[in-house]
């Protein structure tokens, strides 16, 4: 007997199916961008405790600054979408010589954080044993910040025009680079000097650079954007259209900030307990990012899906494309819950051999399990309006959620209530779930057909 399928249903199917498609290589891409951090900490840990509290420091000082221009250059993503949804794709090329032209200011401004911020790390309470770590690795991977930046504005402009495959490969290409490069030079080996933090910063920025450059040469040379001539006529910085980049991205980008200066900030004030405390956090939250790498792809999916159709004019479309997103983060959420909840003592096994440690990590995991639904639902939430071009309200709502509600309750939690590091987490599965109601509040609100 054969079972018929409703059309809207149907419909939908396709839609997933679609989306699911466009999933796979940002996946990939992504997973390699969040296995950085992963081989960091793997190459740091077993360096010693204080070599993986170190780089902890500094990583979260590297990826503070570089939240904001990760929004901002997003917008990148949403505007080339609408354009060929609206076929207008000659229209793609000014508005991404001038991303460029930004992403080098944002590059640079990246750098001057960086220098300014290794200099002060003794005035803020890090305990002293990994101030001298963390200096080394920032005095060293700054250099790699406009490199970052450039790398993100070329694959946004990719991802706009629905081509995934250069965010998998030059994401993965990239570990090939760090995780030798890494190895040698933190423990002295393959020929090169122990250097400790100073090795892992080094070959980080090693790393982003040689992204960048070849991303840059496969957009110049490939026969699949020719027709775009990404490079061809190229237009001094032009204030009008960085100006309107900046309208649509600067929100987003102070909303990531607040989502990623919300973990980032927990770890700093963790880190005034000790290595241990601080190390073991780190495990959590480097498994919670691994795992956040997947809504992250599919939120991205979702935002070029609702663009496109945004520049249709379909918001019956816009809307199924929302809905296949959620339904897709709902499943790989579900995935990722059972993996941290059955496997927390391998997975901190697998960066430390510390034993107090790995008692503390193991624990932490279970919150970092509770975590991943509200985590991938705002995710998704925030990409189907950024397809929508809806950045100021989910700017206050993040604002409100992350430092209004996440970080007063995890520091009376973990420091007044003297919860500990399990306080500071509770703080976090709080500030998401309230996120997430709002940000699908808003998408509802905004998905609206306009009379």
């Amino acid at each position: 007997m054969q079972v018929s399928v409703a059309p809207g249903a149907s419909g939908f199917l396709k839609e997933v199916r679609t989306t699911a498609v466009l999933v796979i290589p940002l996946l990939i891409g992504h997973v390699s961008t969040g296995l950085i951090a992963f081989i960091d900490n793997i190459i740091a840990g077993n360096h010693g405790t204080d070599t993986l509290a170190a780089v902890t420091v500094g990583t979260a000082l590297l990826w503070l600054p570089m939240l904001l221009p990760i929004g901002i250059l997003i917008a990148l993503t949403a505007k080339v979408a609408a354009l060929c949804g609206a076929s207008k794709a000659e229209e793609v090329a000014p508005w991404f010589q001038q991303a460029l032209w930004l992403a080098l200011v944002l590059g640079l401004i990246m750098f001057t954080f960086l220098s300014l911020a290794s200099a002060l790390l003794g005035t803020v309470g890090i305990a002293p044993e990994i101030i001298p770590g963390a200096q080394a690795f920032l005095s060293a991977v700054r250099w790699g910040s406009p490199a970052l930046t450039l790398f993100f504005c070329m694959r946004y402009v990719c991802e706009g025009m629905h081509w995934m495959r250069p965010t998998m490969f030059f994401g993965f290409g990239g570990l090939l680079v760090l995780a030798p490069l890494g190895y040698g030079l933190t423990n002295g080996k393959l020929g090169f000097p122990e250097l400790g933090a100073l090795g892992l910063g080094i070959a980080s920025a090693t790393m982003m650079w040689v992204q960048a450059i070849l991303f840059a040469v496969y957009l110049w040379r490939t026969p699949r954007f020719s027709h775009l001539r990404l490079f061809s006529h190229f237009q001094w910085p032009c204030l009008p259209t960085i100006k309107q980049l900046l309208s649509v991205g600067l929100p987003i980008g102070v909303a990531i900030l607040m989502q990623g200066s919300l973990f980032i900030a927990t770890s700093l004030l963790l880190s005034q307990l000790g290595a241990t405390v601080l190390a073991a956090h780190q495990i959590a939250v480097n498994a919670a990012q691994l795992c956040f790498m997947i809504p992250v792809a599919v939120a991205e999916a979702t935002t070029v899906r609702v663009g496109h159709a945004l520049g249709r004019g379909d918001y019956n479309a816009v809307r199924q494309a929302a809905w296949a997103g959620y339904a897709l983060v709902g499943a790989t959420q579900l995935f990722s819950t059972v993996v941290l909840l059955t496997g927390s003592q391998m997975i901190a096994g697998l960066y430390t051999a510390d034993v107090s440690v790995l008692a503390l990590a193991s624990t932490l995991l279970m919150y970092a399990a509770a975590l991943q639904f509200p985590d991938g639902l705002q995710m998704l939430s925030a990409g189907a309006l950024r397809g929508l071009q809806d950045t100021r309200v989910p700017m206050f709502i993040a604002v409100f959620c992350y430092w209004g509600v996440g970080i007063p309750l995890g520091v009376g939690l973990g420091f007044g209530l003297h919860w500990g590091p399990q306080g500071v987490w509770l703080g976090l599965i709080s500030a998401l779930t309230l996120a997430t109601l709002l940000m699908s509040w808003r998408f509802v609100f905004s998905s609206r057909q306009p009379t």
